[in-house]
């Protein structure tokens, strides 16, 4: 059972490094297009002689940002370690955490149940 639980965590600590590693991946990624309609954005701009058309850029870098904060991980710990200490019951199981007896309970009544079959 230690290793089994040990090995989902394994499993989790994978799993949160796979999301983070996306997510500075595609804060790569919309980077390069950020960049790119910056400067077709302003070129549009200038040629019609209308700068109300860089007004698009404003949200662009809101979003940029917050995926570039996001995937290098001070947003992400941070939300994290605040988590952990002003809302610590959204981490609790319901019903409390599975024990080795409730594990046993659970196997017995479910090898009592396919006996009687």
């Amino acid at each position: 059972l230690g290793r089994q639980l040990i090995l989902q965590n394994l499993i989790r600590e994978r799993q949160t490094a796979m999301q983070i590693a996306w997510t500075q991946n595609f804060s790569n990624i919309l980077t390069f297009f950020g960049l790119a309609a910056v400067v077709l954005t302003t070129g549009l701009a200038r040629k019609r002689k209308n700068p109300a058309i860089l007004l698009p850029i404003i949200p662009l870098s809101f979003v940029l940002s917050y995926h570039y904060y996001m995937g290098y991980g001070t947003l992400l710990q941070r939300e994290a370690v605040n988590i952990f200490d002003t809302q610590s019951t959204l981490l609790e199981l319901p019903k409390a955490p599975l024990t080795f007896e409730d594990l046993e309970k659970i196997r017995i009544s479910q090898s009592n149940f396919f006996i009687e079959k």
